[in-house]
C-alpha cells in the first residue's frame, strides 16, 4: 500500500514540475492525458481562460469498445486530432501529466500527429 502511495506522490510531483513550464494559450492549447487502469482521457485546455476546448475519452458511446492499450490509445489520439481540426486548432502543447512518455501516452501523441496536429 505504501509503495503505491509513493508511486502516486512521485507522479504528482513530476506533474507539478512539468506544469510550471507548460502553459496552454488560445493559439496553442495544452493537450493533457490521464490514464487509469480502466480508462483513458484526453483533453485540450486553454489555460488563459481555463476552458476545455476539446475532449475525448474511451467512455463515449462511439469509443466505448476501446480499452487502455497502445493500439486503442492511438485511435483515441486520432479521434481527438480530428476534433481539433474541426475547431481549426493545428498546434498543441503536449502535457504527459507526470506519466512517462512511453506506451499509451506516446501512442496518444502519435495518433494526434497522424491526424495532422503538431505537438
Amino acid at each position: 500500500m505504501n509503495r503505491i502511495l509513493d508511486k502516486q506522490r512521485r507522479r504528482l510531483k513530476r506533474r507539478v514540475h512539468i506544469r510550471k513550464r507548460i502553459l496552454g494559450t488560445a493559439e496553442r492549447p495544452r493537450m493533457s492525458v490521464f490514464r487509469s487502469n480502466r480508462h483513458l482521457y484526453v483533453q485540450v485546455i486553454d489555460d488563459s481562460t481555463g476552458r476545455t476546448l476539446v475532449s475525448a475519452a474511451d467512455l463515449e458511446k462511439s469509443l466505448r469498445e476501446l480499452k487502455p492499450s497502445v493500439a486503442n490509445a492511438e485511435k483515441l489520439g486520432e479521434t481527438l486530432g480530428a476534433r481539433l481540426k474541426e475547431k481549426n486548432i493545428a498546434q498543441v502543447v503536449f502535457d504527459r501529466n507526470g506519466y512517462l512518455y512511453h506506451g499509451i501516452v506516446k501512442a496518444v501523441a502519435e495518433g494526434a500527429r497522424k491526424a495532422g496536429i503538431r505537438l
